[in-house]
């Protein structure tokens, strides 16, 4: 909706993080800073003639700290005030904010409306941070509509410095550059240089315009298992035999492969069969798992599903997401190899 004075209304959900970090001037320590006087610590903001809303956890915490409770309390504050605002900008770590963004784009379901997700890596208040022109970047996006009025963004998106990326195809890649995310296998949803250049092709809509569906329960049996030369048996079937443990994403080699030795296929095929869900994802930052080597062939001949281009953290949280919704493993299995919200190229 957009209020009276034409002016698009967008809602604020700060988390934590850099972003909302500020110097005390007396200890001169970084604390966070209250976002209702948003406009005074970032007074451009004014410039943008919205109508600007914030909601804050209490406290903030630090992005490291952040689990599937924190991304229903985000889905919550969406789905409340889903009808009173136009967008969202969620204020967010870096450290973790490919995993919010990849779950909340799971339980979001029918979205139609923008979730930008963007943080910094410079606190907003320090004199060359990358903060305020994310916010304010993030905020544009999230009030930008086309000529039918209809939002130009429908799904969660991050934004940083220079790019949009879909959500659950983005990855942190630098801890210290600007521009410290990107989407290998997903092109840019927009590039922003001196205007906001939207790829309208790569962008997801809600075509069926369908109502809002929210899902809060995301199952947390699951885990990632890195492959590294040298590793052992016994250290593999202890992680497999994890208790309780319903779903694994096996970050693998090159296009999906792995050892052939037999102990190793035995292990993997010995949890398939008593019902672990075995997910292929290739450790390279580029690309995905295809059939083109024996080393790859032998762990789908024993039940792995191919998680074909999709990343490691989405990957994890669709597992929540479908274990979640009280599916069976082989449902599990089934739904794994679907596209739910672009998060997947088959």
């Amino acid at each position: 909706m957009v209020d009276i004075s034409g002016r698009p209304r967008l809602l604020i959900i700060y988390t934590g993080g850099t972003i909302g970090m500020i110097e005390n001037p007396d200890t001169h320590t970084l604390q966070p800073f209250d976002f209702s006087h948003l406009i005074y610590n970032v007074p451009k903001v004014r410039k943008l003639n919205y109508e600007i809303n914030n909601i804050s956890f209490d406290p903030p915490i630090d992005s490291s700290d952040m689990n599937p409770g924190h991304w229903g309390q985000i889905v919550e504050a969406i789905e409340k005030n889903y009808r009173a605002y136009d967008g969202f900008v969620v204020l967010h770590g870096t450290d973790t904010m490919a995993y919010t963004a990849s779950a909340l784009s799971f339980m979001l379901e029918n979205l139609s409306k923008p979730v930008i997700i963007t943080g910094s890596q410079l606190p907003i208040g320090e004199v060359r941070t990358d903060g305020e022109e994310n916010l304010i970047t993030a905020l544009q996006i999230a009030a930008s509509v086309n000529s039918a009025g209809v939002p130009t963004v429908q799904e969660v998106a991050i934004l940083f410095e220079n790019y949009l990326w879909r959500g659950n195809r983005s990855t942190k890649m630098s801890a210290d550059n600007f521009n410290a995310f990107k989407s290998n296998n997903y092109p840019p949803l927009a590039k922003i240089g001196l205007g906001i250049n939207f790829d309208y092709d790569a962008l997801y809509h809600n075509i069926e315009h369908r109502p809002l569906r929210t899902h809060y329960n995301m199952d947390s049996s699951v885990m990632c298992i890195d492959l590294f030369p040298g590793l052992t048996e016994s250290t593999l079937r202890h992680q497999l035999s994890t208790p309780g443990i319903k779903g694994i994403v096996l970050k693998t080699y090159g296009a999906g492969n792995a050892p052939t030795a037999k102990w190793f296929i035995d292990a993997i095929r010995e949890a398939i069969e008593r019902g672990v869900v075995i997910v292929n994802v290739t450790q390279c930052v580029n690309g995905g798992v295809m059939k083109r080597y024996q080393a790859g062939d032998a762990l789908a001949e024993c039940g792995t599903v191919s998680g074909h281009d999709i990343t490691a953290e989405a990957a994890l949280t669709k597992l929540m997401y479908l274990f979640g919704l009280g599916l069976q493993p082989e449902e599990v299995r089934d739904h794994f190899g679907h596209s739910i919200c672009g998060e997947i190229t088959i």
